[in-house]
């Protein structure tokens, strides 16, 4: 069901946990359907280039795997760069994942522009053209305890890949 990949970023997360310093933190998700994450991340403020990110999540193995890829992908991209990372990217890197999990890529992706969003609202209290706040549970449509089917992910909020 799982490439070796998704196993491996599951059973060996890269950058879990809280990080102390953050100068800005995402959450996405919601409780009812059972996956949340937050993404920290240290950004520095004169070049824009995330120095130290870390991520904790709440949910099933893909949602974890997905958080700790994103990380990866993340760490060490401008802001601007960080926005381009796409749900798409992080499911093709991990080898892929089953229909039903990849809501988990879009939740990271998201997770990623909310911290990111976080980070220019502390900064001077308004988004950059065109970013906008990730609402909650968008990965799985608002749809949360109904019966799980192959996702479409279309928004007109997102840079969503097919």
């Amino acid at each position: 069901m799982y490439s070796q990949k998704v196993v491996d970023y599951f059973m060996n997360p890269r950058n879990a946990g809280r990080l102390d310093d953050a100068n800005a933190i995402g959450e996405v998700g919601n409780p009812k359907c059972g996956d949340v994450m937050k993404i920290y991340l240290k950004i520095n403020p004169e070049t824009e280039v995330i120095d130290d990110i870390r991520f904790e999540t709440f949910g099933c193995a893909a949602a974890i795997a997905t958080s700790s890829m994103v990380t990866e992908l993340a760490k060490g991209r401008t802001l601007e760069n960080a926005l381009k990372i796409t749900n798409k990217e992080v499911a093709e890197e991990l080898g892929g994942l089953p229909p039903a999990k990849l809501h988990c890529s879009l939740l990271a992706q998201e997770g990623i522009e909310a911290a990111i969003a976080d980070y220019y609202m502390r900064k001077d209290g308004k988004l950059p053209e065109g970013l906008k706040f990730p609402g909650n549970c968008v990965a799985c449509g608002g749809g949360c305890g109904e019966e799980e089917e192959e996702e479409t992910f279309v928004s007109e909020d997102h840079r969503v890949a097919e």
